[in-house]
């Protein structure tokens, strides 16, 4: 593949106007945005994709040296795939843009033998003031912009106790760490040092067996526990100790962890995967959540779960009394769900408020008709329930069959619908990929 230019710096110079103004435009209009202040264009460069905003030094002599001195929005997804591309219009971008720079995201994986080029990269001025960065994490001399960085995503590195006792992140909003080595005293040091931080995600980190929560100022966290056997010491118990703020817990894993959730009065969105090789366990207080527990705060639940278990399901529900979201995410069933005996004494006596409800993974089988129609039948404030097909069972005839087995001319809720969708229009709900995503309202929200 052919290298691609970087932006030019200083394009042909073209007939000379009053900067401010107003150029006629195509079809006869009047160029109104290129008399905005330098600063709101900037603005507005920086939020374009790398390659656009590049572009924007060719549509006027208003906006050539605009580019240059933007905020720079550096994002490897706008340029090229191949490594020794991308390696050489990243280093021709930072060499020509006088910074400063909002936002620095290129994959570890670009990058994990070439130790001499982030060295250089991460020196450069372009980078001042950097607000947001996707990167493997560098050496601590070149981390000059932590003062000013608010998003960060650290991947495929090894953190140090020393190294880590060195950052400070007085700005930081949202921290995520992918498959990084670090300990279990750094981690708690480092969430210190973040004053502001209120979203972590922790996604396949070693080095640390047990991570306890104590902070004034998260709303969100995200675990996903490593899935591979030769990872070394693993994450195997999160303790939530004292949270007043948080309201999103999310936490997808398949070979066991312990959640403790003692204090966190404002928990109101809860996601956690299921499995029959799992001892995975969460705790509220000092009960197990499928016991006796009861919190009023949590109105979204997320499950992913082997098999279609509509006894576990009401279990939780007992937990969570005031839930208005149930997201089901299920593989396989091997129960046929029957309910009108077994729960009778539930349905008399439980107000079931779930407004939503979405099946990923439908295959119109008994064990998840039976389910399905307990809450239509049930539910007395249900507004929707999305079912997700496969592309296969998506037509016309598959609505009508289904509409009549799940009973929908007996709904509980007069206002109920159904809506089925293609499994491909939807991600897995507990898919938590970015920390941004837990600063959603409804994080499991495709």
């Amino acid at each position: 593949m052919a290298p691609t230019e970087a932006p030019n710096p200083q394009p042909p110079a073209k007939k000379k106007r009053n900067s401010h103004s107003q150029e006629p435009v195509e079809g006869g209009g009047v160029d109104l945005i290129s008399g905005l202040p330098d600063a709101i264009l900037g603005d507005i460069i920086s939020l374009l994709p790398t390659k656009d905003g590049a572009r924007t030094q060719g549509l006027a002599s208003r906006w050539r040296h605009l580019w240059c001195s933007a905020p720079l929005n550096l994002d490897r997804s706008d340029l090229p795939s191949d490594r020794e591309a991308l390696e050489g219009v990243v280093s021709r971008i930072l060499a020509v843009h006088r910074g400063p720079g909002r936002r620095f995201c290129v994959p570890a994986g670009y990058l994990e033998d070439r130790p001499a080029t982030v060295d250089s990269w991460l020196r450069s001025p372009a980078l001042d003031n950097l607000e947001e960065i996707d990167f493997c994490l560098p050496p601590a001399s070149n981390f000059h912009f932590s003062a000013t960085l608010r998003v960060a995503t650290l991947s495929k590195c090894h953190i140090p106790d020393g190294f880590a006792e060195s950052l400070h992140f007085s700005q930081l909003n949202q921290l995520g760490l992918k498959e990084v080595t670090i300990s279990e005293g750094a981690l708690h040091g480092l969430i210190s040092r973040c004053p502001v931080l209120e979203f972590l995600l922790l996604s396949d980190c070693t080095g640390i067996c047990r991570a306890r929560i104590n902070s004034s100022s998260l709303r969100g966290i995200g675990v996903r526990a490593v899935c591979y056997q030769d990872a070394g010491l693993r994450l195997s118990e999160l303790i939530i100790e004292d949270a007043p703020c948080l309201e999103r817990l999310h936490y997808a894993e398949y070979f066991g962890i312990t959640v403790s959730v003692i204090a966190a009065p404002k928990l109101q969105a809860l996601g956690c995967s299921i499995s029959p090789w799992s001892v995975s366990r969460l705790l509220l207080g000092s009960t197990e959540f499928h016991l006796t527990t009861v919190m009023r705060s949590v109105k979204i639940l997320a499950v992913d779960s082997w098999f279609t278990e509509l006894d576990m399901v009401i279990g939780l529900m007992k937990c969570f009394p005031c839930l208005e979201k149930l997201y089901i995410q299920t593989c396989r069933s091997v129960r046929q769900n029957l309910w009108r005996r077994k729960h009778k004494h539930f349905i008399q006596n439980y107000d079931i408020r779930i407004k939503t409800i979405v099946l990923g993974t439908y295959r119109g089988i008994k064990a998840q008709v039976n389910f399905a129609s307990f809450f239509i039948l049930n539910a007395t404030e249900l507004e929707v329930m999305r079912i997700e097909l496969k592309d296969s069972d998506y037509d016309d005839s598959f609505f009508v069959e289904h509409h009549r087995r799940l009973q929908m001319d007996k709904r509980a809720s007069i206002g109920a619908r159904l809506d089925f969708v293609k499994r491909g229009l939807c991600r897995n709900h507990l898919d938590i990929n970015h920390v941004r995503d837990l600063a959603l309202t409804d994080p499991f929200e495709c």
